[in-house]
């Protein structure tokens, strides 16, 4: 963690409160580094212009976000405002400084209705799946993690954190336990499409007794009969996905997000309740599901069909 200078000039308590705000207050990777970066772009912004922390004032604060504003997109001049802003209610509580001087600074307005993330229909993801084959560890283990994502609306991160124990028995099925941001539990039920491709790379490779085994694990090397007792990456999945797309004629540009947001497109599709989807992929608000919701879209497309002349 590296302290600008401006944040080092003020003492060491103030150096401190700051280390501590990433490492102790903060506890998603992700998050902190992107709240890192942004605190360190904008003490730069204040040093070149010879601020000190106890001078910064709230009409500094707005012209760095006006500033940012003129090359940089809405979302991120959000975050970086956010950052910046949640920093000095830490260094107040910390007693460092006595204000906020990005408390009452505006940032742009910025509304998503429409997700970003690209959405598979139906025959698509089949294509996908059929493409694949069944002949390796890999294979199995590649259409498992595609399923579990589409099927229990899991985040990669959720799912590539899953142990062999974590996909259970409940009653006549099973369900799959997911690990999810900030430490939280979150039980789906499986399935019958995905209990079959997971009960099946299970079996092949031989881990069901390995109740503490890493769910998804590496295959290295050119041998695809073979894996490691350590989990996939996120980056591991994502090549793994866009070869498998490649290989099945896809090229719209997936990834692991991709099928998270094509299961609750699909359910939504199939008359599925949004708070129920909303539950299902534990979002804090509906809001949130809406944006992974492509029907209307395709909505759109099948009624303009209807123009005929």
């Amino acid at each position: 963690m590296i302290t600008p200078a401006l944040i080092a000039d003020a003492g060491d308590p103030a150096a401190w409160r700051y280390v501590e705000f990433f490492t102790a207050n903060i506890r998603n990777p992700n998050t902190r580094r992107a709240y890192a970066r942004a605190c360190q772009q904008f003490f730069g912004w204040c040093d070149e212009r010879g601020l000190s922390l106890m001078t910064i004032r709230s009409v500094d604060v707005a012209r760095y976000i006006e500033t940012r504003q003129q090359t940089h997109s809405a979302p991120d001049v959000k975050q970086q405002l956010a950052a910046v802003r949640m920093l000095f209610d830490w260094l107040i509580t910390g007693q460092v400084v006595p204000l906020n001087p990005a408390a009452a600074v505006r940032g742009p307005k910025h509304v998503v209705k429409t997700g970003k993330t690209p959405v598979l229909d139906g025959k698509e993801w089949r294509t996908l799946i059929e493409s694949i084959p069944t002949e390796t560890l890999r294979d199995l283990r590649d259409r498992a993690l595609i399923a579990t994502l589409t099927y229990s609306f899991a985040r990669i991160t959720a799912a590539l954190r899953m142990k062999v124990e974590d996909l259970r028995p409940k009653g006549a099925g099973w369900q799959v336990q997911l690990h999810e941001k900030g430490g939280k539990q979150h039980a789906m039920p499986c399935h019958h499409t995905l209990a079959e491709m997971l009960r099946a790379y299970i079996d092949a490779a031989g881990i069901a007794d390995d109740r503490k085994g890493w769910l998804f694990r590496t295959s290295p090397g050119h041998n695809a009969m073979t894996l490691a007792d350590t989990p996939m990456s996120q980056a591991d999945a994502w090549r793994m996905i866009r070869r498998r797309a490649a290989a099945a004629g896809i090229h719209a540009p997936i990834g692991n997000h991709t099928f998270r947001a094509t299961g609750i497109t699909a359910y939504l599709g199939n008359g599925g309740a949004l708070e129920h989807a909303q539950s299902m992929a534990a979002h804090e608000s509906p809001r949130t599901t809406k944006l992974y919701d492509r029907t209307k879209d395709r909505l759109t497309q099948d009624e303009v069909e209807r123009i005929r002349l």
